[in-house]
């Protein structure tokens, strides 16, 4: 019989070695005991050191604590605890109850990296974890359980050959035979795999178990009711691949058992995607309106935390993708006509992407206010947050969930810009006209795939437009790679596409002259004054200004009277290598310097990080003009290269800027470069134009690009000179259409944008 309690059978069959004493106990040691029923957190009572002294503790005890905090999901503890247990393993030390445990240190580590999103590092754990298991010839159970794990960082980090081999070395374990439950094991490990793999039928093929009464021998044996989350994570993989490979009876039926489960609510990243899914059934079913309320929910739980920690990415192989859980939302709402719910939620789409790409942040600077009271509010919504996190059934939800409320909105109220970066926030429209001119319009894009829509909120109206998206990453590379050619006018033909892609539509709703265009993904990347209608570019039309977020707005600080009148000056640092020597940036820098008085111009290896902290308390404008470097899969690693010094690597990253406190009307990143052909999500930029807003900036002028030096060094020079007639945003189109009467080509004009106050 191929029941699923057959599966479970196994993990009592697993214990018995430990199930009988000299003093009749059922478990051998009371860790193991603890560990069996899963009572982490009273596991955690009895052996946490008071002073969190790890390494004082013997192997037999702290294995189990690791294990505790790893089920708890208290990541704070838990590297600590695997720290000091590995470090035991390698000495040598490595029994608790009769069992070898060298490689379970390893493997906690790799799982718990997999929940943070952390997958090349679960990789490296994993596999040094089962190298462990080869060389000591370790029993089965530890090869399924480490090549599990292993086989689902792989295919979560995209490397689908490797998670193939995971799958066929479980496989040849199945085949040798003789493996009683462990092949039950085998084949929920190859379900998990395959789920990272989006292979469902592969999954379905291997979940074909009942999970009903699966625990009842385990339950008579220990009184603990050690399965209750993971039939929620077995029911949820078989429904999502049910639901995967089209069959919506089975999986609207399965989804609507599990949503009616009173532990649920619990296990979060499980919880909404369900309701996600449930939302795309309804929308398939033509209950649009049933859909908004799945689609809404579901956003509800993916705000409710601060971080995206997929704590049971580990245990079920899929993580789900938030920002098309929004898109769906927004799509539906725009067709139910909820136009202003529609932009509400744009807005919160892209806070919640910066609260994820700032997720590991802590060092806030606190702007203003009482700055004890802001960091001890923000220390308890972490905290509160973190217990949310904690799979703990002694905590009250109801509690923790009530303090996460209060500290938010207390936050909110003491430091709304900080209460910004870590919760998700959004403006009323009433708020947006009374923060916006009437002389200006906002164009707001949102996009995913083949659908964009385009908000235009223009003499206190809001519209939406449908645009297609189709393949426009592409279409903006093209654009980009076709203007490194400055002698071609090549670029023409894709510019006027992307004109009649992205504003012809708009044009009737626009009006004349001033715009704030809130780009999103890779229109980060495109030059939106150098888009051509047949006639002319669009900065011929209009003063632009761009703005990460509408939300933005109103963190911009003011324009404040100037401190010394002049500007603080980065000229070519010396990067030691004479490859990233920027001659006529060094010109640049001094000719600025001339422009206004008591300017401070800091060259080669005085350009550093740390002349920045020491002068820029002095300054009101600061002034790049060095190498700039994009690290896509870690924005918030994206740097401006300074000289290092004794106390600074050079790299001013935007992690970095978060903590600073820079109070700047303006400050301007000219040889900021990205890249030509580097087209990506927008987080990196996103990343470091709020960095510098945060730190205190009022403007920042970047370049999309790394142009021509001489081209930059006049264009930067008239810019300078405008200032003292004109706002920064005038100032900024005059000098560009004075370099393009001399540099007609887009290439050596077009690269910079002015983001943030105009004024």
């Amino acid at each position: 019989m191929r029941q699923m309690n057959k599966a479970f059978f196994g993990f009592a069959f697993l214990l018995l070695p430990f199930m009988i004493s000299a003093c009749g106990s059922l478990f051998q040691s009371r860790g193991l005991s603890l560990t069996a029923r899963a009572n982490y957190s009273q596991e955690v009572k009895e052996f946490e050191p008071p002073d969190k002294n790890f390494s004082k503790m013997p192997f037999s005890e702290l294995i189990y604590l690791c294990q505790a905090y790893s089920g708890l999901k208290n990541y704070q503890n838990l590297f600590p605890c695997l720290d000091a247990a590995q470090t035991k393993v390698n000495a040598g030390e490595c029994h608790a109850d009769l069992w070898n445990y060298s490689s379970l240190p390893l493997r906690i580590r790799a799982a718990a990296y997999v929940e943070l999103g952390q997958y090349e590092e679960a990789i490296k754990a994993a596999e040094a974890s089962y190298k462990i298991i080869i060389d000591k010839h370790l029993e089965r159970y530890d090869h399924i359980q480490t090549l599990e794990i292993l086989g689902m960082a792989y295919g979560l980090e995209g490397m689908s050959d490797k998670a193939g081999v995971t799958i066929g070395e479980l496989k040849k374990i199945l085949y040798l035979g003789s493996l009683g439950s462990l092949e039950d094991h085998i084949n929920i490990a190859l379900a998990r795999i395959y789920i990272t793999l989006k292979k469902y039928q592969e999954a379905i093929n291997v979940l074909s178990y009942k999970f009903e009464d699966s625990n009842t021998l385990v339950k008579a044996i220990t009184g603990w009711d050690v399965f209750r989350s993971q039939k929620i994570q077995f029911e949820f993989m078989k429904n999502k691949s049910f639901f995967e490979v089209g069959r919506m009876t089975e999986a609207k039926e399965g989804y609507d058992t599990l949503l009616r489960y009173p532990y649920i609510s619990n296990q979060g990243e499980i919880y909404w995607n369900i309701l996600f899914d449930r939302g795309r059934i309804a929308e398939k079913e033509g209950d649009l309106k049933g859909a908004i309320d799945f689609y809404r929910k579901a956003v509800d739980v993916v705000e409710q935390q601060r971080a995206s920690i997929n704590t049971e990415a580990s245990k079920i192989g899929f993580v789900g993708d938030k920002q098309a859980l929004y898109h769906n939302l927004i799509r539906a709402l725009c067709q139910d006509n909820e136009n202003e719910k529609a932009f509400e939620y744009v807005e919160r789409a892209k806070s919640r992407a910066l609260v994820d790409l700032l997720a590991s942040k802590k060092d806030f600077a606190v702007k203003g206010g009482n700055q004890r009271e802001i960091m001890d509010v923000l220390a308890r919504n972490d905290l509160a947050e973190a217990e949310a996190i904690i799979q703990d059934p002694s905590i009250d939800r109801n509690q923790t969930r009530s303090i996460q409320i209060k500290s938010r909105e207390e936050l909110q109220n003491k430091a709304p810009e900080l209460a910004s970066l870590v919760t998700v926030t959004s403006p009323s429209i009433a708020d947006l006209k009374s923060l916006i001119p009437n002389e200006e319009a906002l164009i707001e894009y949102y996009y995913l795939d083949k659908e964009m829509y385009a908000f235009v909120l223009s003499a206190g109206a809001l519209h939406i437009f449908k645009l297609d998206s189709q393949d426009l990453p592409e279409d903006i590379q093209q654009f980009r790679k076709l203007i490194e050619t400055p002698d071609s006018n090549q670029f023409m033909d894709i510019s006027k596409k992307l004109y009649q892609r992205l504003f012809r539509p708009l044009e009737s709703v626009v009006g004349k002259g001033a715009i704030i265009i809130v780009p999103h993904g890779a229109l980060h990347y495109l030059p939106m004054n150098a888009l051509y209608d047949g006639n002319g570019y669009l900065i011929d039309r209009y003063r632009i200004r761009l703005m990460p977020s509408a939300s933005a707005i109103k963190y911009l600080r003011k324009s404040q009277a100037e401190k010394s009148g002049g500007i603080l000056i980065f000229g070519n640092p010396d990067l030691g290598d004479p490859k990233g020597n920027l001659e006529y940036a060094q010109r640049e820098a001094t000719d600025i310097a001339h422009i206004r008085p008591n300017s401070r111009v800091l060259l080669r290896k005085e350009a550093t990080e740390g002349a920045l902290r020491q002068y820029s308390s002095r300054y009101s404008c600061f002034h790049f003009a060095t190498h700039g470097q994009f690290n896509v899969q870690a924005p918030l690693k994206s740097a401006l290269l300074l000289a290092p010094d004794s106390q600074h690597n050079g790299m001013l990253t935007v992690d970095k800027l978060y903590s600073l406190n820079l109070n700047a009307d303006l400050v301007t990143l000219s040889a900021c470069e990205t890249g030509m052909s580097k087209i990506a999500t927008g987080d990196e930029m996103v990343g470091l134009t709020r960095g510098f807003f945060y730190a205190g900036s009022s403007s920042v002028v970047a370049s999309l690009w790394k142009v021509d030096d001489l081209a930059t060094a006049d264009l930067m020079t008239r810019f300078y000179k405008e200032l003292d007639l004109t706002d920064k945003r005038e100032a900024l189109r005059i000098a560009q259409l004075e370099t393009k009467r001399r540099y007609p080509n887009p290439y050596f004009w077009a690269s910079f944008q002015l983001t943030g106050n105009a004024k």
